[in-house]
């Protein structure tokens, strides 16, 4: 029996997970981490994307968090996300007119422009693409 731990992922209106795990995988700024049981303890700052939680029953499931915090002590993992859904419920349409929108604003500097948001705007409407289109990779093979 594969040993486990108690993930919760929370954005700023909801806990989004709360239950057991035996793998997790997310994007920190210095690169992707991959935390079983007993990892030792860590945090880090998260960018936009996918973050994956493989279930006690083998089940692996997608969330999208805009970044945050993740906290890893030997056997809690805690996501802390300004923004965070599961993969398969987020919006690709309004994902695509961000995207747009956000190239647009780069493209068409002014003075008045924050340079800033407009690509941090940008990276995240393109991490919730590239979620939605794992998360269309996995649905054929049944998993989220």
């Amino acid at each position: 029996m594969a040993m486990t731990m108690h993930v919760d992922i929370v954005s700023a209106e909801e806990s989004i997970y709360s239950g057991t795990a035996t793998f997790v995988l997310a994007r920190a700024t210095e690169g992707e981490v991959g935390i079983t049981s007993r990892h030792m303890p860590m945090l880090a700052q998260l960018q936009p994307g996918e973050v994956m939680v493989r279930t006690q029953d083998g089940e692996e499931v997608l969330y999208y968090v805009s970044g945050g915090m993740i906290e890893v002590q030997p056997h809690v993992v805690t996501i802390l996300a300004d923004t965070a859904v599961r993969a398969r419920d987020l919006d690709e349409a309004a994902a695509q007119q961000a995207k747009r929108r956000a190239e647009e604003q780069l493209v068409n500097r002014s003075a008045e422009m924050d340079y800033a948001r407009a690509q941090a705007e940008l990276a995240e409407a393109v991490a919730q693409l590239r979620t939605l289109e794992k998360v269309r990779k996995r649905s054929g093979s049944g998993a989220y």
